[in-house]
């Protein structure tokens, strides 16, 4: 049977949904402040972790395999099952926040005590799934909420909430040592102590992030008695069912979504080379340390690396905030292609750095790209997904984030040992250029007109 068409009533849906205050979206959006924290801490350390316990560069890009993999399986699978939940305390997307919160904040104490590759990356993988479980449902939850004139505020504040996060976790492991002398030897395993407590701090902060959200934050019943009756008529219910409505779902994307995936597909691998070489790449080429003979100036490369980072995501942070008025005045589509393209330089001209103060000038740039690939993708496609699958297609877009990591995490490898000589620095160059592809893709593809018909 050929889905209905997906007609969407503006106004009714502006109308249909309360008005709401600063604070309440304050409350609505922070808990992604902890899914941050504990998401950045593992983006800035986990290549350096792999190699402190010897794994080698062309071997770096697999074992991030765990990321993808579970974002892949994870997340339409929690959209789906967000999409058919509903509690009279709890509502709708709160569950999964809360169950998320609390395997994550395990699993990242677990996390700094591998002692060996293997044990890294498969706590890796349990975190990544517990992650997922927390993260995926908060995209939702904004689009269920804040009607259609909101929505950009509220993925703005998360936004926000990511870039400060993302600030203090990156400056953390630094201010470990110099404000608490928390020593950077290595500790039994071979992680650096300070780098442990990281972790440990990150695990009690992702858990009262979401806490306060699930406490501070409320979801609206459905208006319809028989929702769920309605859900499961087309496809059915349980396992058999869930399989039939995400693989429908997927073939009967609306256009926007089409068109928005493909400058995804290209951003995401930019950005995931950035996170697999960026820090290493700091602490080798421009550092000049080893993790195997010279540890005290690779430690002092990954921290500085790191507080770039920081530089990124509080610049992030702070553009998140103005990201109304230059939507305002030059669009969605528009602002996000300047942001890309102005991103992507900033990574390409990473190779070309040999001072390393000049590195927050180039991570200022990114954290631009950054603040609008957090929100802008989002902001376009909310309107266009029916109200009573929103979970689901926002699962089913993240697709277009982790197969490109996918990709990259099978066969970049290879390239790297054979192509780019483990070059860290040149990975992160590509990763630029494939930035300033999909700005320039954004500009051509992706419809402007903020209520555009999706068939």
């Amino acid at each position: 049977m050929e889905p209905s068409p997906i007609v969407l009533d503006t106004e009714k849906a502006i109308q249909s949904k309360p008005h709401f205050n600063f604070w309440q979206i304050w409350n609505m959006c922070f808990g992604f402040f902890g899914i941050q924290f504990g998401w950045s801490l593992q983006m800035n350390n986990m290549s350096a972790i792999y190699e402190y316990l010897g794994a080698t560069a062309e071997q770096i890009p697999g074992l991030w395999l765990a990321a993808p993999m579970t974002g892949l399986i994870v997340q339409p699978i929690i959209g789906y099952l967000s999409d058919r939940t509903w509690h009279p305390t709890w509502g709708r997307r709160r569950p999964y926040f809360l169950i998320g919160a609390i395997l994550s904040s395990i699993a990242l104490f677990f996390m700094p005590n591998a002692s060996a590759i293997w044990m890294a990356a498969g706590t890796l993988w349990v975190l990544d799934s517990c992650i997922n479980v927390s993260m995926e449902p908060f995209r939702a939850f904004v689009a269920d909420n804040l009607n259609e004139r909101q929505r950009p505020f509220g993925y703005a504040m998360q936004s926000m909430f990511i870039g400060a996060a993302a600030f203090i976790a990156g400056f953390l492991p630094g201010l470990l040592v110099n404000w608490f002398g928390i020593s950077r030897e290595k500790a039994g395993g071979g992680i650096p102590q300070n780098i442990m407590w990281s972790f440990y701090i990150g695990g009690i902060m992702f858990f009262f992030a979401v806490l306060y959200t699930v406490l501070r934050s409320r979801e609206y019943p459905p208006a319809d008695p028989n929702w769920r009756q309605q859900l499961n008529a087309q496809h059915g219910s349980g396992v058999s069912g869930a399989i039939k409505e995400i693989t429908a779902s997927i073939m009967n994307m609306p256009a926007q979504m089409k068109r928005l995936a493909l400058v995804q597909f290209l951003t995401w691998p930019g950005l995931f080379l950035m996170w697999f070489y960026y820090t290493t790449g700091v602490a080798r080429d421009i550092f000049k340390g080893d993790p195997a003979t010279s540890n005290e100036l690779y430690t002092r490369g990954i921290e500085h690396a790191n507080a770039t980072s920081s530089i990124l995501n509080l610049v992030t942070f702070l553009f998140s905030l103005t990201l109304s008025f230059w939507v305002a005045k030059l669009g969605k589509k528009m602002t996000h292609t300047f942001c890309l393209i102005l991103g992507g330089v900033g990574l390409f001209c990473v190779k070309y750095i040999s001072e390393p103060s000049m590195l927050y000038v180039a991570m200022s740039m990114v954290g631009i790209a950054w603040a609008s690939i957090l929100s802008m993708p989002y902001s376009m496609l909310a309107g266009h997904l029916p109200e009573n699958k929103i979970g689901i297609y926002m699962g089913i877009f993240n697709f277009f984030i982790v197969l490109p990591e996918i990709i990259a995490s099978l066969f970049f490898g290879k390239i790297m040992e054979n192509f780019l000589h483990n070059d860290r620095l040149l990975a992160v160059q590509i990763g630029g250029s494939l930035l300033i592809i999909a700005g320039i893709i954004c500009a051509f593809i992706v419809k402007e007109k903020k209520y555009d018909d999706l068939l």
